[in-house]
């Protein structure tokens, strides 16, 4: 089975995490990019993307993304608290199943890389706080 697009699996899932997706726009419409927050887009949001990692020599189909996700809000207090949202969500998960269309993927594990930096304030827009994070992501396709 082809491992998919881990961005996509791991948006998945933080989607499902009523804890974070309530401080970010509810489950109708949770504001988690990947990338980054789009010009004019709306926060306090998630954004995320994929810096890297490692496959797995000897079993096909697992892969350990490492992702920086960044956690913003208009002031450093709700910043922190989406990422305790997130760090909550993560943080220790064992096995968990994802669905994007006809396939599943499991979440085998994940941990924090780098404790939440921050709150920093955008170098373009000092309104604006975020919580920086590096998650490592075990994922496999069967």
């Amino acid at each position: 089975m082809s491992l998919g697009d881990v961005n996509a699996i791991i948006r998945a899932y933080l989607v499902t995490q009523t804890a974070l997706t309530a401080m970010i726009g509810g489950s109708s419409a949770p504001r988690i990019y990947q990338g980054s927050v789009p010009q004019g887009g709306s926060i306090p949001a998630v954004s995320y993307f994929r810096r890297g990692g490692v496959s797995n020599d000897y079993v096909p189909g697992i892969v350990d993304p490492s992702f920086q996700i960044d956690c913003w809000a208009n002031d450093s207090i709700t910043a922190e608290s989406i990422y305790r949202a997130l760090y909550d969500a993560l943080q220790g998960i064992q096995n968990v199943a994802v669905a994007i269309g006809a396939s599943t993927y499991h979440l085998l594990g994940a941990k924090e890389e780098t404790q939440g930096t921050g709150p920093l304030r955008d170098v373009d827009n000092p309104n604006l706080f975020r919580v920086l994070a590096f998650f490592s992501v075990k994922i496999s396709a069967e």
